[in-house]
């Protein structure tokens, strides 16, 4: 497959991924609510880069031991009760994804097995971070890690750990989910992580979550365009720029709600009609004197 596509169906599933999370029952979440949550954003990148260039090898085979083994039950929590749609039979549905993935390990359906995997475990995580961390702190959080990932990016201080952290391989052929890979593209688990979170964000708000999941893919898209000139992104900045999209059309509704209710309000405005036979809609008249 093509580099372009590839990297195009990568950038539409993380708009899917803003879509899917929702908004917790659960009361327990409420005792846990608390804005250092939103660090866990930012300092994922960091920490990775820090402990990586330290052992690069070694710390990525940690972690592609430690996606093997907590990213399945978390799709599997995803599809279970923490996503759109979410019935607990259905998931089973990790398992055999789990399944196809590890038996057709380096195809198409292989791979897309795992991304589907990589990618509902991150809406399990956005789900809950976006059910115990205020709201504020939560989109500040994802700015912050959009411009972690870009200083280390163009400081060209991700790349060796991510060539570490992609090549390592579980022993047996099991699949990898410490990252997403489809056709000749890669994206980094964080970059599924923070479109989830901002579904996340969206659901605990209340907010439609369709129209920033068309927002991000669009941006996410737009922004591969820039792979004519450079071969490496970071990923999470199409992210955070539909959330300043869409907190400028929230602030935008904000400033015309008031003024259409005011305006509503007004004598003789709109929604003032009165019945035809109300004595109050024409001018009362007095007989001549006499």
């Amino acid at each position: 497959m093509p580099f372009w596509l590839s990297i195009a169906c990568l950038s539409v599933f993380q708009g899917v991924l803003v879509a899917l999370p929702i908004r917790p029952r659960w009361a327990q979440l409420g005792r846990l609510r608390a804005g250092a949550w939103a660090f866990v954003l930012p300092a994922s990148i960091v920490a990775f880069v820090v402990i990586a260039r330290a052992a690069e090898s070694a710390s990525a085979q940690g972690l592609t031991y430690l996606a093997l083994v907590a990213v399945p039950p978390l799709a599997a929590l995803a599809l279970g009760a923490l996503s759109r749609g979410a019935r607990p039979r259905r998931a089973l549905f990790a398992g055999a994804l789990f399944a196809l993935a590890w038996a057709d390990r380096g195809g198409y359906a292989g791979n897309a097995a795992a991304t589907l995997l990589s990618g509902l475990s991150c809406v399990a995580l956005g789900s809950l971070l976006g059910a115990i961390t205020p709201a504020r702190w939560l989109a500040a959080g994802i700015v912050a890690m959009a411009l972690a990932d870009t200083a280390l990016v163009v400081s060209d201080l991700l790349q060796a750990p991510n060539d570490a952290l992609n090549a390592a391989r579980p022993a047996a052929g099991l699949p990898r989910l410490q990252s997403a890979s489809f056709g000749s593209a890669l994206m980094g688990y964080g970059d599924l992580f923070v479109a989830a979170v901002l579904g996340g964000l969206l659901a605990a708000r209340g907010e439609a979550q369709l129209p920033a999941a068309i927002v991000t893919a669009t941006l996410a898209l737009a922004f591969d365009l820039l792979f004519f000139f450079v071969h490496e992104l970071p990923a999470t900045v199409p992210v955070a720029l539909a959330l300043g999209v869409i907190e400028l059309s929230r602030r935008r509704r904000s400033a015309v709600a008031p003024a259409a209710a005011h305006g509503a309000r007004l004598p003789g405005g709109p929604g003032r009609a009165r019945p035809a036979g109300d004595p109050r809609a024409r001018p009362a008249r007095r007989s001549p004197a006499p």
